[in-house]
């Protein structure tokens, strides 16, 4: 029986320790889509043996080779906000920015992925429309504890909670009480519980403002979510981690960078603590940010210019473990762009298929290499994920996830680019560097620019 072989050769490819990208040749089994051999050379098709294989084959020449990306924070909303996102249309708008695996969070869909039965109407809305591999992370709200465990086994990655309001009220926010219920049922499971780390103190956020401040000023926000907030939720985390030290527990998306020196010494005691940031709070400033712009309302917010430079720094360190999209789109009418009401909008900024292109554009700024992109973006995104041995590496026995990419390509973000189902994006006029030319996964293609970055595809996903 002919086993079908697919074979990606080229001159850069990312593999894994190096900062710089190597000549390789990699061998896929399409049969399991799985990589069964690597070659340190740029090959062309004549060497190949060909024996009794189908083989199938692409030269990368020049392009970059990536593994695929995993975003490990997208928002795709489906069922119950399908109008906002949803799974056709959000793996599409991945694939297209070379992710290959994005992990869905437990809320803005209803019902929330907080029980076993809620798990499988989620897994059922998505059969058939994943372009992309999807995994899901499970809700932690009060009362939930004895749902956990049957969602481990089910195969949530970890769990997500909130310690302020979400902003939906199907998902409530957890009190300490209620955490420590919740991670005495999680202290011996291999799992990883993730927390929406801001806690607000005064009985309303407009303690903080004036009624007569101005809600089209990004600043009128921006004096609503302050960064003692996000100080007083890690600081609060640590704590109750020394309580349950076997529980691996996860910042969501930090934005202060006065939490820093808490997340520092955490991680210097042996704490089993990794923290993430986001596309926006690295490549936006609240400075920059224009009077009636609410696409650029996010929570926590976007800060100025000295904390993104802090949060640079941090990454680099290794402080920051990863980078992630936080996709939380919605629908144009919550984002009051006709008012201009920033105070008012829905806060979340759509990112997907453009997160790569961010991170490398304000990065090689700062002397960023791609084996640091690699590093924050597959390899430790995947880790977060309970998916290492399986994605996010270009190693054998791995899946055969690649992006062909152009580093030095330029392109003005517009409309017409987004392929997330809600045309609007806080990037809307940028340029940026660093174009996708093909997404593969496990070998096989997803998306192609060539080809109108879909025509004749068919989504490959596997539900994980």
């Amino acid at each position: 029986m002919t086993s079908e072989i697919f074979v990606l050769t080229g001159r850069n490819v990312m593999l894994p320790g190096c900062a710089d990208p190597q000549a390789a040749t990699i061998k896929v089994d399409l049969s399991t889509g799985k990589i069964i051999d690597i070659q340190s050379h740029h090959a062309n098709k004549e060497s190949l043996p060909s024996g009794n294989q189908n083989i199938r084959w692409v030269d990368a020449g020049d392009k970059i080779v990536l593994p695929g990306l995993v975003d490990a924070h997208v928002h795709l909303n489906e069922p119950g906000r399908t109008d906002w996102e949803g799974f056709w249309t959000g793996t599409r708008a991945a694939a297209s920015g070379g992710i290959t695996t994005v992990v869905d969070m437990p809320l803005n869909s209803i019902p929330p992925t907080t029980t076993v039965d809620n798990l499988e109407t989620k897994r059922t809305a998505a059969a058939g429309q994943c372009w992309t591999d999807v995994a899901f992370w499970g809700g932690v709200i009060p009362g939930n504890e004895s749902h956990l465990k049957p969602l481990i086994s089910a195969g949530i990655k970890g769990f997500k909670c909130f310690l302020i309001e979400s902003g939906v009220e199907e998902f409530p926010c957890v009190s300490e009480a209620d955490l420590h219920i919740h991670m005495k049922e999680l202290q011996n499971e291999s799992t990883v519980l993730l927390f929406h780390a801001e806690v607000d103190r005064s009985t309303t956020s407009s303690e903080r403002s004036d009624a007569t401040d101005d809600p089209t000023l990004y600043g009128t926000y921006l004096s609503t979510r302050p960064e003692e907030m996000e100080v007083n939720a890690i600081s609060l985390i640590t704590k109750l981690q020394e309580a349950y030290p076997s529980l691996r527990c996860h910042i969501v998306h930090l934005s202060a960078s006065s939490a820093l020196p808490i997340i520092r010494a955490a991680k210097s005691r042996g704490l089993n603590l990794t923290v993430e940031t986001c596309f926006h709070y690295l490549c936006l400033s609240a400075n920059e940010i224009p009077k009636g712009h609410p696409e650029f309302k996010c929570c926590p917010p976007i800060r100025d210019d000295s904390n993104r430079n802090s949060l640079w720094q941090a990454l680099r360190e290794g402080l920051i473990d990863c980078v992630v999209s936080d996709h939380s789109p919605c629908v144009t009418e919550l984002k009051k762009l006709e008012e201009g009401d920033i105070m008012g909008a829905w806060g979340g900024i759509s990112t997907l298929g453009l997160g790569l292109s961010l991170l490398w554009t304000e990065g090689r700024k700062r002397g960023v290499t791609l084996g640091d992109i690699v590093n924050w973006l597959s390899e430790r995104t995947s880790h977060l994920a309970g998916l290492s041995g399986k994605k996010g590496q270009l190693k054998v026995g791995y899946d055969a996830d690649f992006v062909i990419w152009d580093p030095e390509a330029e392109f003005k973000v517009t409309k017409d680019l987004f392929k997330f189902k809600n045309k609007l994006s806080a990037y809307e006029g940028m340029v940026l560097t660093g174009v996708v030319q093909q997404t593969l996964l496990r070998g096989r293609v997803i998306y192609d620019k060539s080809r109108n970055g879909f025509e004749g595809l068919s989504p490959l996903g596997n539900l994980l």
